[in-house]
Parts: structure tokens; sequence; C-alpha cells
């Protein structure tokens, strides 16, 4: 079973600002995390971007924010 994905209004902003490779790292992140969100234990896309994210039930994330470390002091 796969997890479903939905974005707040904050992740989708902070996603435009992401430049294609990191969209493409961010994509690529995503699909293991909807596969198989234990094998990611750290919630990075590459060595500056982050993901931020909870679990809704036992077949949704919701994506809060994405961007660079200082995104997670808001936290």
């Amino acid at each position: 079973m796969a997890y479903e994905f939905t974005f707040t209004p904050r992740f989708q902003k902070h996603f435009k600002g992401l430049n294609a490779q990191e969209k493409k790292q961010l994509k690529n992140k995503l699909e293991l995390l909807a596969e198989n969100p234990s094998h990611l234990f750290e919630c990075s896309v590459n060595m500056d971007i982050r993901i931020i994210w909870y679990y809704e039930g036992d077949k949704m994330i919701i994506l809060v924010d994405v961007g660079h470390h200082d995104i997670l002091k808001q936290f």
C-alpha cells in the first residue's frame, strides 16, 4: 500500500522556489516515502533541502513545508 500526499499552501509556495534539480530530488524522495515511509528516517531531499510532514491516518501524508535547513527552526 502506498501513501498519498496532500500539500499545505506553505509547502506549495516554497516548492515553487526550488530549482529544477531540487524539485527532481524532492520527487524521488517522495516516491520512496510513499512506498515505504520507514525508509526515510530523516526528512532530507539533499544536503540542504528538508521536508516537514506528518501522517494523517494510514494512507495520507500531509506535506507541511519544504526548504533549506532553517525551516526546521519554525517547528
